[in-house]
């Protein structure tokens, strides 16, 4: 799948606010006089824009940005301290001076992530901060009916098995796995009322992150394009019928899971 950056960022502040929530909680303090992490990794960065502001929160550490989309990183920012690499998830292994781990709205993308997480955690140093935040909005009608319509039509083959049901654990799972691996933690979930302009906006929204893999399995089966206009069209009807525009907008509420943790 390939990724969009620009229709990604056209919901930037709301995709931003779950991330500043998450790195408020990381608290550095390593105890042995270091004022900074030695390196801060953000894992699935995008297009690297709140990666910066990792860059600009710890101005004497090394931050690296990692993404799988080279067209995510085709912009990326830059700062003296800043870098960013190209590569997989699940490729990665946490270094010996890796004091920051940062992954926001990424790991839902990495069926394996809960199996990867202690061996991740485990590689950690001592005194180290690894920070989680994951959508929590599978059951949510937004996708509850991009799955059920997928089920029901003509595109229902070229959809099967396309789209996972839930892929994330809850706030306890993931609180569970950071206790496992000797971290001090804390979980929490929230729920995100925005308010979101213009036409079609949830439409609009989940193109640029939760229906990719859709569209591009339509895309695939059959390229002239008359297979993703018709789902996306009795899609987007069910979608305002579940999400119905007001004089201020539409309402989404998106719920959001968080783990954050420091290592004894």
């Amino acid at each position: 799948m390939r990724w969009d950056p620009d229709r990604y960022a056209a919901f930037a502040d709301d995709r931003a606010r779950p991330f500043h929530d998450l790195v408020a909680q990381v608290a550095w303090a390593a105890g042995d006089g270091r004022e900074a992490p030695r390196r801060v990794v953000d894992l699935g960065c995008g297009p690297g824009t709140l990666t910066a502001t990792l860059a600009a929160r710890w101005r004497s550490s090394t931050v690296v940005g990692i993404d799988s989309s080279a067209e995510m990183l085709a912009s990326v920012p830059a700062a003296p301290n800043l870098a960013f690499e190209l590569g997989a998830i699940e490729d990665w292994t946490p270094g010996p001076t890796d004091d920051v781990v940062v992954t926001n709205a990424a790991l839902q993308w990495v069926p394996s992530h809960v199996s990867l997480l202690p061996r991740w955690l485990g590689a950690m140093p001592s005194g180290s901060w690894f920070a989680m935040q994951v959508p929590g909005n599978f059951g949510s009608p937004s996708h509850a009916l991009m799955r059920s319509v997928a089920a029901d039509g003509p595109w229902a083959s070229a959809l099967d098995g396309v789209l996972r049901a839930d892929p994330v654990l809850d706030p306890a799972g993931y609180l569970g796995v950071l206790l496992d691996a000797g971290f001090d933690a804390r979980a929490w979930e929230t729920t995100y009322a925005q308010l979101l302009p213009g036409p079609d906006p949830v439409l609009s929204w989940v193109r640029g992150t939760g229906l990719r893999p859709a569209l591009a399995a339509l895309d695939a089966a059959d390229p002239s394009g008359a297979l993703t206009a018709a789902y996306t069209e009795r899609y987007a009807a069910a979608l305002r019928e579940a999400y119905p525009a007001s004089a201020h907008g539409t309402v989404y509420p998106f719920r959001r899971v968080f783990a954050v943790g420091r290592k004894r």
